[in-house]
């Protein structure tokens, strides 16, 4: 038998994020605790699916300019000027989502505030 995976509905995910820059090796959380700006954004994902504050810190990382977001079943994607997903965070727990870049570091995305 398989199993699905639920689509959750875009208001589950507006609000704002805290993406984490980190290499493997890093844990996330002591490289938020690290006075290092460039390593941490705050990121506003609008119930419009389009993104706010934060996308220009998140595209230095990604290195295309992210103008939107969708839900996946088992992740979230960050879509580009053409509408195309340009990186894949894949779930790992509710209000945790990860992906790791060509270059091998790894993006954090923790959910901090849900908007009402």
């Amino acid at each position: 038998m398989a199993s699905s995976l639920r689509l959750e509905d875009p208001s589950f995910f507006a609000g704002q994020w805290q993406a984490v820059l980190t290499a493997r090796d890093d844990a996330p959380q002591a490289q938020a605790l690290q006075d290092k700006p460039s390593n941490t954004c705050l990121l506003d994902l609008e119930p419009n699916q389009t993104l706010g504050k934060g996308a220009e810190c998140l595209g230095a990382w990604l290195e295309q300019t992210p103008i939107g977001w969708f839900a996946d079943p088992d992740g979230l994607s960050i879509t580009g000027k053409e509408g195309s997903r340009i990186q894949f965070f894949s779930r790992q727990r509710d209000g945790l989502y990860l992906t790791t870049l060509k270059s091998g570091l790894v993006i954090t995305l923790t959910h901090t505030v849900k908007q009402p």
